[in-house]
């Protein structure tokens, strides 16, 4: 049975979605121990579900018209119909997170630099996913993306912290 944390549902799940977010983002998170414990089991199961799926890929075919009136073909790929169900249900158990603009970074450089519309599930989906399925296809296992290391007890309230982060 998981734990509850001591909060309510939605402040609960509030805190996993935030953490999951942030973990899939930055690779790593320092938080208590209790709270990394049920964010293993959270980030895993999103992680399972993108690496079983994200090949799913449909390519078809554009033909468009240029200036002179010239036919010309291109290829365009989609995702597949798992892919897609997987992507919007990781998307509703994750937050939407954004690329952070530069320091000294125009507003327009910015915009160049950041045109993907939802980062993190690219990242899931072009990054993670395919280095869990190779490293899944050599060991001959799923699963084990994180890992957890304590830290010992927090000065103040005691709280055992812990580092997560994936393999």
């Amino acid at each position: 049975m998981p734990g509850k944390l001591g909060r309510t549902t939605e402040q609960r799940l509030a805190i996993l979605r935030n953490q999951a977010s942030q973990l899939l983002w930055y690779g790593k998170i320092e938080t208590t121990a209790a709270r990394a414990k049920e964010l293993r089991s959270y980030v895993e199961k999103l992680i399972t579900k993108a690496v079983n799926t994200y090949d799913d890929v449909v390519e078809y075919e554009v033909v468009a018209k240029d200036r002179k009136g010239k036919e010309i073909t291109t290829t365009a790929y989609k995702d597949g119909p798992k892919k897609l169900a997987a992507r919007r249900a990781i998307m509703a158990k994750t937050y939407d997170l954004q690329e952070i603009k530069e320091f000294n970074e125009s507003k327009s450089d910015y915009k160049k630099r950041t045109t993907i519309q939802h980062p993190l599930m690219e990242k899931l989906f072009n990054e993670i996913a395919p280095k869990y399925a190779q490293r899944k296809e050599e060991l001959g296992q799923g699963g084990g993306y994180t890992r957890i290391y304590y830290l010992g007890e927090r000065r103040g309230d005691g709280a055992d912290k812990a580092i997560i982060e994936l393999v």
